[in-house]
């Protein structure tokens, strides 16, 4: 099994910049993907960007450019540099594990962590 714990949100504004931070423990070795989703008030969890054990990185259209996934494998932790932040980048942010063990793949979320941009 694999943990996952988000930390790094908080309030900032319009223009303003955060870092979230996603540390893994347990099976660590079996994480093939991990990713950033957010989910807004009253709206579908959606993916924020991505990035694959080898380093390989993709992001939603409406973060690309103002948003950086990378990782540190020492650390076992991702980060999500957000910048250019606006008010519709507002919501909680969660962290996503993707696992495979043999034939099984299993994704593990973390609790998730509040955004708010004000305008």
């Amino acid at each position: 099994q694999v943990q996952v714990v988000e930390s790094g949100g908080g309030l900032v504004q319009s223009g303003g910049s955060l870092r979230l931070s996603c540390a893994a423990s347990g099976n660590i070795r079996s994480i093939y993907l991990m990713g950033w989703y957010r989910q807004a008030p009253g709206k579908q969890r959606e993916l924020v960007a991505e990035i694959t054990s080898g380093g390989g990185s993709h992001y939603s259209d409406s973060v690309k450019d103002r948003f950086t996934i990378s990782r540190d494998n020492a650390k076992n932790t991702v980060y999500l540099q957000m910048s250019g932040l606006k008010p519709e980048d507002t919501g909680v942010y969660y962290c996503n594990a993707a696992t495979i063990v043999g034939a099984t793949n299993e994704n593990y979320w973390g609790q998730g962590t509040l955004v708010t941009v004000s305008s």
